[in-house]
């Protein structure tokens, strides 16, 4: 007989601690700001949304803040509503809750150093370790993961179908859509928790993955122009010039990054945009058997073993960055 496994519990019970804290700090705090990354993906959005949706919902006295840019075309689209627009007055005695993200410069409102009490609630390696409180756990796909869990965990309190359609969209969008390799029965776990709640998951998908004609016009550029190196990287490259002809901005560069997943004799790949803002060449990277984030730490980057981002300066460290890549899948390391 096979015996089951509460992947949920297990999981409670080794941040049981850390997770109470995280409850006793909300209910003391009257204003509460929900802060992420930069140019924000679907995992930032949604564990954001999620857990304010959350607060907002169990404790509805409380005054809570969604801070942070708002995306390109997730917004747009009504997949996520727009974040808050707060002036610096209301910044005092305020708890602030950061997901997503561990590197203190890519939090995308710099205004949570203004906070009485910070919490830190991430899937990535913490890097700056400037928080009250950090719960750190990167076996899990998403930040998602983690923040779903605790919230289940809390008994006491009540996880709703617009919460946990915000948690499943970035749940899905850091697991890539349960393909990676930091997918675990955990995840699924998880996933089988946020479906209880009625979210309407084929709504769901369409509005996450919506193409228009024109990101066709994309599609066939990247197609058109894209490079494979020796050893099986492919990479394409979208210049300013080449962002303004297709009507992209930067942030949207790495969105077609996965056309060359599942592609016999394709190993590792690779996005590489301009941000004239920085400047640099902005890079997302994927592979799916070999540990990439140790390249891209050599870049100015980091992340997921199978999912990471860095930059170079200009294309002329491109062949540079290529050949390490290269380097990788010959050596291993």
């Amino acid at each position: 007989m096979t015996q089951k496994i509460d992947y949920i519990k297990i999981e409670n019970l080794k941040h049981k601690k850390e997770f109470s804290l995280v409850l006793r700090q909300i209910k003391k705090y009257d204003k509460i700001a929900i802060f992420r990354h930069i140019m924000p993906d679907f995992d930032a959005l949604g564990t954001q949304f999620g857990l304010a949706t959350w607060i907002k919902e169990n404790f509805p006295e409380k005054d809570v803040k969604i801070l942070g840019d708002n995306h390109v075309t997730f917004t747009p689209r009504g997949l996520f509503p727009e974040t808050d627009k707060v002036s610096d007055s209301w910044f005092d005695n305020f708890l602030a809750i950061i997901v997503d993200v561990g590197d203190k410069k890519r939090i995308a409102d710099p205004r949570f150093e203004k906070a009485k009490y910070t919490i830190k609630l991430d899937h990535h390696p913490e890097t700056d370790k400037i928080f009250n409180l950090a719960i750190t756990d990167t076996s899990k796909a998403a930040a998602s993961e983690l923040v779903a869990n605790m919230l289940i965990g809390f008994k006491d309190y009540s996880l709703s179908e617009l919460a946990a359609n915000y948690l499943y969209i970035a749940l899905v969008g850091d697991s890539g859509r349960f393909q990676y390799s930091s997918t675990s029965p955990h995840t699924f776990a998880i996933a089988t928790e946020l479906l209880k709640t009625g979210i309407n998951i084929t709504k769901i998908y369409a509005l996450m993955y919506e193409k228009s004609v024109d990101d066709l016009n994309v599609t066939k550029f990247i197609l058109n122009n894209y490079k494979l190196s020796p050893q099986g990287v492919a990479y394409y490259v979208l210049k300013q010039t080449d962002l303004e002809e297709l009507g992209l901005t930067s942030e949207r560069g790495k969105e077609n990054v996965n056309l060359f997943a599942n592609i016999k004799g394709i190993k590792i790949w690779c996005s590489i945009t301009e941000d004239v803002t920085e400047p640099c060449y902005r890079i997302s990277l994927r592979s799916r058997d070999y540990v990439i984030n140790g390249v891209a730490s050599e870049f100015k980057g980091g992340g997921h073993a199978q999912a990471s981002g860095c930059q170079i300066k200009d294309l002329s460290e491109l062949d540079t960055f290529i050949n390490r890549l290269d380097e990788l899948i010959l050596t291993g390391k």
